[in-house]
C-alpha cells in the first residue's frame, strides 16, 4: 500500500473545504477539494481517491499543489493556446486594406474576396492561412458580407448623362 499523504497547509478544516466546494461552480476544483477533505478527515489515500473518482497518484499530486498554493492551486490550468497568426497591428493593417479597397491596376480585382485577401496576407505578412480564416478575421474586424455594387474603373459619368438625354423614355 502507498505511503500516507501529508497535508501541511492546515488553515482550512474538512468542513470549511466542503463549504467552499458547495459554493463553487468549477466541478473539477470541487472534486479536488472534496478529495482533500476526505484526507483531512483521516481516510486512507486509496479510499479518498476512489470516493473522488481519481487515482491515488493523482490525489497525491493535487495534495502537493494544495500544500504549495492552497485552494487556488486546485484550479485547472488552461494553456494559452496557439498564438495568433497576425499581431494586432497587422490586423489593423488588414482592416485598413479592406476599407481602402483594391486597386484594379495593381491588384487585378475590383472588390476583395477572401481568396484575394489571402494572397495579400501572404505577400505582406508572410503568413499562409485558409480562406475560411480570412473570413473569420473579417468578422472579428466587424466587416459584413454586404458589399456595395462594384463599378467599372473606366466609368464616365458625362457619357452616362449624355446617354440618358438621348435615349427614348421607357
Amino acid at each position: 500500500m502507498g505511503q500516507a499523504v501529508t497535508i501541511t497547509r492546515l488553515e482550512h478544516t474538512a468542513a470549511e473545504l466542503r463549504a467552499f466546494a458547495a459554493r463553487h461552480r468549477d466541478g473539477e476544483q470541487v472534486r479536488r477539494l472534496l478529495a482533500i477533505a476526505f484526507v483531512l478527515e483521516g481516510r486512507p489515500r486509496s479510499e479518498a481517491a476512489e470516493l473522488s473518482g481519481m487515482d491515488r497518484q493523482t490525489l497525491r499530486d493535487w495534495v502537493h499543489r494544495y500544500n504549495a498554493a492552497g485552494i487556488e492551486g486546485l484550479v485547472s490550468r488552461r494553456s494559452p493556446g496557439r498564438p495568433p497568426a497576425l499581431t494586432d497591428p497587422q490586423m489593423d493593417e488588414l482592416g485598413a486594406l479592406v476599407i481602402k479597397g483594391p486597386d484594379p491596376d495593381t491588384n487585378g480585382v475590383v472588390r476583395w474576396r477572401c481568396l484575394d485577401l489571402r494572397h495579400q496576407v501572404t505577400e505582406r505578412f508572410g503568413v499562409t492561412v485558409a480562406e475560411r480564416t480570412i473570413g473569420k478575421w473579417l468578422r472579428k474586424l466587424n466587416f459584413t458580407r454586404l458589399q456595395p455594387r462594384p463599378y467599372h474603373p473606366k466609368k464616365d459619368p458625362e457619357a452616362q448623362e449624355a446617354f440618358k438625354k438621348t435615349s427614348p423614355p421607357c
